[in-house]
């Protein structure tokens, strides 16, 4: 199987500075580093959050497989919310950001018992720590991967850094990128973000555009895209080598 599919990049994870352990419940497969073990109290959270998606799919069926924003909901709990706001924000289905929320909800959560915490849910990340971050862009098939990194200061956290691929993994793309990478501090939204970027980018010749469409999106902070051996990054981004 591939890096992704068997997790295998969580290795390469350096964090000295943090007690590292893993939730599973059902199809969410978190990795958390924290300054103290909360596998407990994560995997309460994870219940949490994913309770408040399933008992409103049960109720509105249509919202799972929506490709399209979502009708707006005042009743809907906050993480379905979220995912519905982030939806409009970038013309795509709610269900595109509910591994960013997921992620953010648990981070969020614990920073009840820590002042540090990471929470990668399947290549998007939560991050609120007290020092800067490099985070390995992952680009499958690219002479790129695991060769760049985002150096992120501890000044832009909490933060939310999302992954989509058209090469690599389970998400649903209808782009050919093998990487787009997207800052925000709505991890929901850079989730969606990511999803919505990725569909523009069908080849090289795709990214300066789609550069000029993640700028117009409020609330992003920077994205970077990888197709083959191109590489275009937008807004407040610092590529480091690997």
């Amino acid at each position: 199987m591939d890096p992704y599919t068997e997790r295998t990049y969580r290795r390469r994870v350096h964090a000295v500075d943090l007690i590292a352990f893993e939730v599973k419940v059902r199809e969410t497969d978190l990795w958390i580093g924290a300054a103290e073990n909360l596998e407990s109290e994560a995997r309460d959270l994870v219940f949490e959050a994913r309770h408040q998606v399933e008992s409103y799919i049960e109720v509105h069926p249509g919202f799972l497989d929506a490709l399209t924003p979502y009708a707006e909901d005042v009743l809907a709990p906050p993480v379905v919310q979220g995912m519905i706001r982030a939806s409009h924000r970038v013309g795509v289905g709610p269900m595109a950001s509910v591994a960013g929320a997921i992620a953010e909800y648990v981070g969020r959560g614990l920073l009840q018992w820590t002042d540090r915490v990471m929470v990668e849910n399947g290549g998007d990340v939560f991050l609120h720590l007290q020092r800067s971050v490099t985070v390995d862009v992952f680009a499958g098939p690219s002479r790129m991967s695991d060769r760049i990194g985002l150096a992120i200061p501890a000044r832009a956290m909490p933060v939310g850094v999302c992954t989509s691929s058209g090469t690599v993994g389970h998400s649903m793309s209808m782009g050919k990128a093998d990487a787009v990478c997207v800052l925000s501090r709505d991890t929901a939204l850079a989730d969606s973000a990511a999803t919505a970027l990725g569909n523009r980018i069908r080849s090289q010749r795709d990214l300066e555009e789609a550069a000029r469409w993640i700028a117009d999106i409020e609330g992003i902070s920077g994205a970077v895209m990888i197709v083959g051996k191109a590489l275009s990054a937008w807004g407040d981004v610092e590529l480091v080598a690997l």
